[in-house]
């Protein structure tokens, strides 16, 4: 799998295209690669009611790449099963390299 095309820096943060299934058993990310939005999986437990599942998000991407929970923001997609999250302080090689190494790539 190719995560270079869901992801893109962008000055000194990455941005990542998610495609997000809120309600879920457990939360699970990166959850699989979706080709045809060029996108990366997100399995969210919180329902996608009240900004639940945006918050569950952005706490499961800081705690993943090992930012500030105030690090990661919604970019667009708020509303939507897909959405661009901005990861300040993270280059695009430092994000491929940690997600290769969990996808054993």
């Amino acid at each position: 799998m190719n995560y270079r095309d869901a992801l893109l820096q962008s000055g000194d943060a990455v941005l990542i295209s998610l495609d997000v299934s809120p309600g879920s058993k457990k939360t699970v990310f990166p959850a699989g690669y979706n080709e045809w939005r060029n996108a990366i999986e997100c399995r969210i437990k919180s329902p996608a009611t009240e900004g639940k599942a945006n918050a569950e998000i952005i706490k499961t991407i800081a705690d993943y790449f090992s930012v500030k929970k105030s690090d990661v923001a919604i970019v667009s997609g708020s509303t939507s099963g897909q959405k661009k999250i901005k990861i300040s302080g993270i280059s695009l090689e430092d994000a491929l390299g940690k997600l290769s190494v969990d996808l054993g790539e």
